[in-house]
């Protein structure tokens, strides 16, 4: 075996979770394929985020659930994106926004942004919410990033007011979660974080932004239609199979 096959097919442990409810469709059931990679290069992430996995950690997974195939795999073309006037006016508004790029850390300012957060979406659109422990952000958010994995920290007022955390990979961004404080709503921070990483895989000369999952009748997925133009990819090739992404236009 050559040193570019033990780069993507690093020692893993592989398992599958039980069936539990899903997010994302009412009355479904989901089930997770897991490869738990302790020590994964770069080139892994990138062989298989472009085949549709997404990570967590030291976790890479996707969907295998039994008679459903609605996640499809989405991904935004940075070189040839196309701005919309309402984006626009989201760089302007955060013309004095302070972003930092670096390695994924874990301050009490992080987990107090997170769990605001999610109390603001739990009270707003109904998302089950715990506040969440030190110990799991760090499996969730630090470990594991390796040397692709980065945050973008988002500063008003001298303070955290948004925290976008993504892969760096051999052809694009991985968009893996971004999280803000709702006292700054008047910023559209998700649109501008997905912006400014369009805009640094240019400065990057990288074409894609990996934006997980697509499932169509999904309320939280309703944003992903707005940038364009973009791909899907329909199911989760194996590493040494072609990932056949398609143009699509979901507007």
């Amino acid at each position: 075996m050559n040193e570019k096959d033990n780069l993507l097919n690093p020692p893993s442990t592989d398992f599958s979770m039980l069936d539990y409810e899903c997010a994302y469709l009412p009355q479904k059931q989901v089930r997770m394929n897991y490869k738990y990679v302790p020590d994964a290069h770069q080139a892994f992430a990138s062989a298989v985020i472009h085949r549709g996995w997404r990570r967590f950690g030291k976790y890479y997974f996707h969907p295998v659930c039994d008679g459903c195939n609605e996640c499809k795999s989405i991904r935004i073309d940075a070189k040839n994106y196309i701005y919309t006037k309402s984006q626009k006016k989201s760089i302007k508004r955060n013309s004095d926004t302070e972003i930092i790029v670096q390695k994924p850390t874990l301050t009490q300012a992080h987990i107090d942004l997170y769990n605001k957060y999610h109390a603001y979406k739990e009270s707003k659109d109904a998302w089950k919410f715990k506040n969440i422990t030190h110990r799991e952000y760090n499996e969730n958010f630090v470990d594991g990033a390796q040397t692709f994995g980065k945050e973008v920290l988002y500063i008003r007022d001298q303070k955290l007011v948004g925290v976008d955390l993504i892969d760096i990979l051999d052809d694009g961004i991985s968009s893996i979660y971004f999280y803000y404080d709702p006292d700054y709503g008047r910023l559209s921070l998700g649109t501008y974080s997905l912006l400014y990483q369009i805009n640094l895989a240019n400065i990057l000369d990288l074409k894609w932004i990996y934006l997980g999952y697509w499932v169509d009748g999904c309320k939280a997925f309703a944003y992903k239609p707005k940038f364009q133009p973009q791909e899907l990819l329909d199911g989760f090739p194996d590493i040494d199979q072609k990932a056949d992404w398609n143009i699509c236009n979901l507007t």
